[in-house]
């Protein structure tokens, strides 16, 4: 019996022991956690949400820079190799007024292979020069040519009418000449203007005036424009001249370098002299006119006058002489006269007769082929010399052209060299810049290295500049301002018009004032190799007033004053994370800190708005509690209420701005 009391006492010291064990360990453990869960909410950074104003800013880096700046480049067209710097003034010199008075040379660069370039140019305008000279007098006496040649022409016209007239007298020659149609084309041919030119154009606005005949103001050359045209008009001739281009003597002064070449001369419409066939004479039946009430007062009629009157006296002679022999014939029946006497009568009759057979003969033959072939041939000879004035009017025409296009072609090519004359003596001019605004030099870039990213040598004496690049720069130090770059999560508080406060790090003691002017649309293009996935934006602040102790390239730190909340409960920034979707803040007391959700408003660097979720007084922690995790593993920091929410419909907390060095 005494063996079970034994073994049944053992069995329960052994479960009392084990009982008290696990109540040692229980308490152990429960003493562990209470001091050390009291020890970290003991050591872990809070702070105290207050209530009060809250001032909305935007705190960035960035550097002073003039508001105005003149920067001067290099303006001479050179080669790859680019052209050198011989003299440069030192970076840091204070251009004055008196320097810009005085025409004090600030960059001087090398023009040797611009003054070779000159002197060749300088050859070949005087060959364009020369070349144009003798295609101008050649102009002019080609058109001084076919003045005389069309002038000739129309007086031979005018004399074959004249002896056309005379023939058959003008009342005869009109109506036959209007019953041909001739007078139509022979006004045509006569007054075409194949040379005519036109009158000078509108000068100053007036009315343009017409040109005189043969006159051109004196000291000038032939025209450059259309060609003169010599009009035909009534027997007399006009030369009309356009446009006169007065050729500057070899040695003449340099124009000035606004002014402008002349634009090449328009090309004149090639002359198109109307074509025109004139009629045969042989179809013209001239009999109708072999009347002496129709002829008028012409050779025609007084040749039929004349023989009419041969054959009248012929005629009264016969009649005479028939008189005399029928007497003669009497007396002679009667024997007073001899028969020798007889036969002389009988003579003089026969004598009488044939001289009225030959005068009647004159004047049918006459009538019949003399008057018509002497009429035609007038005609004719009127007709061929029309024909020479319309060949000699075309071939002016063509010579004229040709002259005018050796004038053209010679006022061009001299254009073209006064032009690159013109050109490269202001390559030349520009070889020299000149002081022209006070200010302080600034050089167009720097550094201690002897070249730059993208193979530009470092401005000094010696080095060589490219077209287009800047040499120096002078600000102007009376008003200044401030470059700073804008990440985009704060770009859309920053307006035009908003003050900011402006701290020098040289001088950290001095306060500016500024207001924003200008405000970029697109992110900064620089920082988009070297780090595309940050986007920033430019912005400009003037600096308020004129302060001589500040200096471009100054790095400086502007506070941006976007409003002002005048009473808001306000935690730090880092004390608010994302957890579990939320904005969540976690409060110290108690065990554990309490986790708040809160809803939040604006915020700046380094406070943030919270509207509901925290009263002031409250103390929050600054960091996510040991055992807690935000939604990527870590604390994020929040977002203001406005933000848009993210795909799962809540309101996720933006990064921090990422800073950049500023300069």
């Amino acid at each position: 019996m005494k063996k079970p009391n034994s073994f049944i006492s053992f069995i329960q010291r052994q479960a009392w022991w084990r009982l008290g064990l696990l109540l040692v360990l229980l308490a152990t453990g429960a003493w562990w956690w209470f001091r050390g869960g009291k020890a970290a909410n003991a050591n872990a950074a809070t702070f105290i949400a207050k209530r009060g104003p809250l001032d909305i800013t935007v705190l960035e880096g960035g550097s002073l820079q003039a508001l105005e700046s003149q920067e001067i480049k290099c303006e001479v067209r050179v080669g790859y190799q680019g052209t050198k710097i011989l003299r440069i003034v030192e970076e840091g010199y204070l251009v004055t007024e008196e320097d810009v008075k005085t025409n004090k040379t600030l960059v001087e660069l090398d023009s040797s292979e611009l003054e070779k370039q000159i002197v060749q140019q300088e050859i070949q305008y005087q060959s364009a020069l020369a070349s144009l000279t003798d295609a101008q007098q050649g102009y002019e006496i080609q058109v001084n040519q076919n003045q005389s040649d069309v002038k000739g022409a129309e007086q031979k016209v005018r004399f074959a009418r004249m002896d056309f007239d005379k023939f058959l007298s003008s009342s005869v020659t009109d109506d036959l000449v209007k019953e041909l149609g001739l007078d139509k084309l022979i006004a045509e041919a006569s007054t075409n203007d194949v040379t005519a030119g036109f009158a000078p154009d509108k000068a100053d606005g007036g009315t343009p005036k017409p040109a005189a005949p043969n006159a051109r103001p004196p000291g000038t050359s032939p025209p450059s424009g259309s060609p003169s045209q010599l009009m035909a008009g009534g027997g007399s001739a006009t030369i009309v001249v356009k446009g006169p281009m007065d050729v500057p003597p070899p040695n003449a002064p340099r124009p000035p370098a606004a002014a402008k070449a002349p634009p090449p001369a328009e090309a004149a419409p090639p002359v198109s002299l109307p074509t025109f066939e004139l009629p045969s004479t042989a179809a013209i039946d001239f009999g109708k006119y072999a009347h002496l009430e129709v002829l008028g007062d012409g050779e025609a009629k007084q040749k039929w006058r004349q023989l009419d009157d041969d054959l009248q006296v012929a005629q009264k002679e016969l009649g005479q002489a028939q008189v005399k022999i029928e007497g003669t014939k009497r007396l002679f029946e009667k024997g007073f006269v001899t028969k020798d006497n007889l036969q002389g009568d009988e003579i003089a009759y026969d004598n009488s007769r044939l001289k009225v057979q030959r005068a009647e003969t004159a004047r049918v033959l006459y009538l019949k082929y003399e008057f018509p072939k002497s009429a035609e041939e007038s005609l004719s000879k009127y007709l061929d010399t029309v024909r020479d004035l319309d060949r000699t009017r075309r071939l002016a025409v063509s010579k004229l052209a040709q002259a005018e296009a050796r004038l053209k072609s010679g006022q061009g090519q001299y254009e073209v060299q006064v032009r690159q004359r013109k050109d490269l003596q202001e390559q030349r001019d520009k070889c020299l810049i000149l002081a022209t605004k006070p200010g302080l030099v600034v050089y167009g870039a720097g550094g201690d290295s002897q070249f730059y990213y993208g193979g530009e040598e470092r401005i000094r004496e010696g080095a060589s500049v490219r077209e287009r690049q800047a040499i120096i720069t002078i600000p102007d130090l009376t008003r200044m301002s401030v470059s700073v770059k804008i990440h985009e999560t704060y770009i859309k508080k920053i307006l035009k018009g908003q003050k900011a406060r402006i701290t020098v790090d040289a001088f950290a003691d001095k306060i500016l004032t500024g207001e924003i002017t200008k405000v970029a649309v697109l992110p900064d293009s620089q920082n988009r190799w070297m780090n595309p996935d940050l986007k920033v934006y430019a912005v400009t602040i003037a600096v308020e007033g004129t302060h001589e102790w500040v200096k471009p390239g100054m790095s400086t730190k502007v506070e941006i004053m976007v409003k002002r909340l005048d009473d808001v409960v306000q935690v730090p920034v880092q004390a608010v994370s994302l957890n579990e979707g939320k904005q969540v803040c976690f409060v110290a007391g108690g065990l554990k800190p309490e986790r708040r959700e809160v809803e939040l408003g604006d915020f700046t660097d380094e406070f943030i708005e919270v509207k509901s979720g925290i009263k002031a007084g409250e103390r929050v922690l600054l960091r996510t509690p040991d055992g807690v995790e935000s939604d990527n593993g870590k604390a994020k920091e929040p977002k203001p209420a406005d933000a848009k929410p993210d795909k799962s419909g809540e309101k996720p907390a933006p990064a921090k701005p990422e800073r950049t060095a500023k300069t």
